[in-house]
């Protein structure tokens, strides 16, 4: 993992934004690890990425069916958003064929942590959403730390 490098998303268009610049970094492999307290916005993330990469409509939070995937086309590439907040050890992964949806798919993962997390994977990317302590109550700022894949891609 590279150092940190630190975001303001002061408002929900600088999250759009924020979503849809990663989705210009993104390639089929790659893991958008998102970690933070309920509310944080990781799933806005996750929708502003999924929509920048070509899905038109609602992206429904995965927090029930735990894994939800895209095709592509319409996507420039197939997605896995995968939610594993009711997950309780990494092992349910294997119950729930994770590694089959990852199959030449980017993966966005919210509460890595309640499976082990993906930080030791290099096509990683990190990101911690925290509620801004000062300024609008949408404020959000996000934390990134840069597996060794991202290197030149990510800024």
């Amino acid at each position: 993992m590279t150092g940190s490098t630190r975001h303001e998303l002061p408002d929900l268009t600088a999250m759009r934004d924020f979503g849809g610049r990663i989705a210009e970094l993104l390639r089929a492999g790659d893991v958008i690890a998102l970690e933070g307290p309920l509310g944080a916005g990781k799933t806005t993330l996750a929708r502003a990425i999924i929509a920048s990469l070509g899905h038109e409509g609602e992206v429904p939070s995965p927090t029930f069916t735990i894994v939800e995937a895209y095709d592509s086309p319409p996507l420039r590439m197939p997605v896995v958003h995968a939610d594993f907040y009711r997950l309780e050890t990494a092992a349910e992964l294997e119950e729930i064929g994770l590694d089959e949806y990852r199959e030449g798919a980017a993966l966005i993962a919210e509460w890595p942590d309640r499976v082990g997390g993906f930080a030791h994977e290099p096509a990683c990317l990190s990101l911690r959403i925290e509620i801004a302590p000062e300024g609008p109550d949408n404020g959000r700022i996000a934390i990134a730390r840069a597996g060794a894949d991202w290197l030149g891609r990510w800024p």
